[in-house]
C-alpha cells in the first residue's frame, strides 16, 4: 500500500509539473482526488486491509492526499498570478496618448430649415400642431372640399390602406381635426411627414415633409394672408426679399394663390439658381373656402380664415442651394456635416 501511495504522490507532482493552464490543473485534481480518482480507490480498498493496520494506511492516505493538494493549491495561485500579469500588460493604457476623437452628430438639414420656420411663426403667436401620419380619407380628403371624384384620390397619387384610411398626403387633415374642437380663435402651424406616390428623383420622393399654417378668426382678410407671407419670407430668406402672388386653383382655399420671393441669389436680376427669372416659388396658399368652414362646424358668415402650405425639403433645398433632394436621405455623412 505504501508503495502504492507513492507511486501516486510521484504521478501528481509529475502531471502537476507538467500542466501549463488552469484547465489543464483541473484534470489533474479530478484524476487524483475526483470521485473515479486514483487516490479516492485506494480510500474505497480499505475495507480489505487489515483492522489494525487500517489506522496507520489512512494516516499515509491523509498525509499524500494534504500534499498533492497543497502542490495543486501552489500551481493554481502560480497561475492565475501569471495569467493576471499578462493580462494587465495587454490592458496596460498609455495615458500618454492622444485620445480618440469623439465624432458628435448635428441636426439633419431639414431639422434645421424646420426649426427656422417654426421659430418664425411662434414669433408671430402662432401654435405647432402635430397630427397621425395614417388618416381617414374624411379628413385628408372630404372635409378639405376634394369631392370622391378628384384626381388627387386616384390611387396613383395616394397611399390606400383601406377605403377609409390612406397615407396622408398633406398634413392640412390637423387643420381640421383643429377647426373641429371649435376652438376660435386658431393660429396655428401643422408640420410633419406626408406620402404621395411618386418616383424617386432630384424633386420627389414618395416620402417628404410638409409645413402648413391656419388663421381662423373674425375680419380675417386676404391682406392679412399677404402680410404674413411677406413677413415670413423676410425672416427666412433676409430682410430685402420680396413677394409675388400668382393666381391658382386649390380645392380648400378661394381665392388662390401660389408665392413666389424675389431670388436671394441675385437680388432679383435673373441667374441660374432662379432659372433667369429672377423670383423662386416657395408655397401656395388662400382664403379658406366657406365650404370647409362649414363641414368642421365653423359659421362662415361670422369667421374667415386663410390657409398656406409649403414643402419642408424644398425650403431647405432653396436655403442651402442644394440641387437634389436625393441627397437630403442618403445618409451620407460627407453632405450632412456641410451643415
Amino acid at each position: 500500500m505504501k508503495e502504492k501511495l507513492q507511486k501516486i504522490r510521484e504521478e501528481a507532482m509529475s502531471q502537476i509539473r507538467d500542466a501549463v493552464d488552469l484547465n489543464m490543473l483541473n484534470d489533474v485534481r479530478v484524476g487524483i482526488l475526483g470521485k473515479k480518482g486514483a487516490l479516492t480507490s485506494v480510500l474505497k480498498s480499505m475495507k480489505d486491509v487489515a483492522v489494525e493496520e487500517r489506522p496507520k494506511v489512512g494516516q499515509m492516505v491523509n498525509d499524500v492526499r494534504g500534499e498533492i493538494e497543497k502542490m495543486l493549491e501552489e500551481a493554481r495561485t502560480s497561475m492565475e498570478a501569471a495569467v493576471r500579469e499578462a493580462r494587465l500588460k495587454a490592458e496596460v493604457i498609455d495615458v500618454t496618448l492622444p485620445a480618440k476623437k469623439n465624432n458628435v452628430g448635428h441636426r439633419h438639414p431639414n431639422t434645421i430649415a424646420l426649426e427656422e420656420v417654426e421659430r418664425i411663426f411662434i414669433g408671430m403667436g402662432y401654435e405647432v400642431v402635430e397630427g397621425p401620419e395614417v388618416e381617414y380619407d374624411l379628413y385628408n380628403f372630404e372635409k378639405l372640399n376634394i369631392p370622391a371624384d378628384h384626381p388627387a384620390k386616384d390611387e396613383q397619387d395616394t397611399f390606400y390602406i383601406n377605403k377609409e384610411i390612406v397615407l396622408r398626403t398633406q398634413t392640412s387633415p390637423c387643420q381640421a381635426r383643429v377647426m373641429e374642437q371649435g376652438k376660435l380663435p386658431i393660429r396655428m402651424i401643422s408640420p410633419g411627414r406626408v406620402f404621395r406616390s411618386d418616383e424617386v428623383d432630384a424633386t420627389h420622393s414618395p416620402s417628404f415633409h410638409q409645413v402648413e399654417g391656419l388663421v381662423v378668426d373674425k375680419n380675417i382678410t386676404f391682406a392679412d394672408l399677404k402680410g404674413t407671407l411677406e413677413e415670413f419670407a423676410r425672416e427666412l430668406f433676409g430682410e430685402n426679399t420680396k413677394t409675388k402672388f400668382r393666381p391658382h386653383h386649390f380645392p380648400f382655399t378661394e381665392p388662390s394663390a401660389e408665392v413666389d420671393v424675389s431670388c436671394f441669389k441675385c437680388g432679383g436680376k435673373g441667374c441660374r439658381f432662379c432659372k433667369g427669372s429672377g423670383w423662386i416659388e416657395i408655397l401656395g396658399c388662400g382664403m379658406v373656402h366657406p365650404h370647409v368652414l362649414e363641414m368642421c362646424g365653423i359659421d362662415p358668415e361670422a369667421y374667415t380664415g386663410f390657409a398656406f402650405g409649403m414643402g419642408l425639403e424644398r425650403i431647405a433645398l432653396l436655403k442651402y442651394e442644394i440641387d437634389d433632394m436625393r441627397l437630403l436621405y442618403e445618409n451620407d455623412t460627407r453632405f450632412l456635416k456641410q451643415f
